[in-house]
């Protein structure tokens, strides 16, 4: 399964810039976050994407989720918002019997705390009951969360939203329910896994950032072949878009 991920901050923005990208990388499943625009504001050619299965679950000017699975390898899949949604900040889809993926977009935190730690715990919840009810989750979005400082360069590192310790655990206690941070599991030493750069001073450029996007997937997706890559040079967001290659099937090793 290849995987992309991407926080487009604004699909009308950039959406010339997502078929380039589709084209040229032609993943199984994209998760979009950030579209800011409603079902009958997308642009005619992202309306319906050949080669797509398409749940696009957006609101004029703000958030917004999406998820497109490849027609070729997947059947109609079985799209849900989970109860917890709000503001259009996660959509999944159920592929074959045991498989869910998630494009999810949590608040930032930084004009109201309270409904992000809400929004965390309600996702904690959810990935647990995934996990007991057998299912494989692949959880890909902007989780607006440095996991670790080294998720943060040196000189942005600092006590504020995004790199709580509160907010750090409720990632800690979803990914404890059978997930596996991907891009940190491929290249565990690496302190300069950004995805996302601050619009001033040459930030991206310079590549000083946080990681702030991620494939979290199920152990049973992830072998000695996994592959995961943020790709900082592509598209004009603030947010890289972020590929990973995962197993079909789930492993049945324990």
């Amino acid at each position: 399964m290849k995987i992309g991920t991407w926080n487009v901050n604004g699909i009308r923005a950039r959406n010339a810039q997502l078929v380039d990208w589709l084209d040229r990388e032609a993943p199984d499943v994209v998760c979009l976050q950030e579209i800011k625009a409603a079902p009958e504001q997308l642009p005619p050619e992202l309306a319906t994407l050949a080669g797509y299965h398409v749940a696009w679950h957006g609101m004029k000017g703000y958030s917004g989720v999406a998820l497109l699975l490849s027609s070729k390898k997947y059947e109609q899949p079985d799209i849900a918002y989970p109860p917890f949604d709000f503001e259009n900040r996660i959509v999944s889809a159920t592929i074959g019997p045991t498989i869910v993926v998630a494009s999810v977009y949590i608040p930032n935190g930084g004009k109201d705390f309270v409904a992000k730690m809400k929004f965390l715990h309600a996702l904690e919840r959810w990935t647990a009951s995934l996990q007991a009810a057998g299912k494989h989750l692949v959880l890909c979005g902007d989780f607006n969360v440095a996991l670790t400082d080294r998720d943060v360069h040196p000189s942005e590192r600092r006590p504020v939203v995004g790199q709580l310790p509160e907010e750090r655990e409720l990632i800690e206690a979803m990914l404890d329910h059978g997930l596996v941070d991907v891009a940190r599991a491929v290249d565990p030493d690496n302190d300069r896994l950004f995805t996302w750069w601050a619009p001033w001073r040459n930030m991206r450029q310079r590549n000083i950032g946080w990681r702030l996007d991620y494939v979290a997937a199920s152990t049973a997706l992830v072998d000695e072949t996994v592959h995961c890559v943020a790709y900082r040079e592509v598209g004009t967001s603030d947010h890289a878009p972020v590929i990973a290659h995962l197993r079909d099937e789930p492993s049945l090793k324990p």
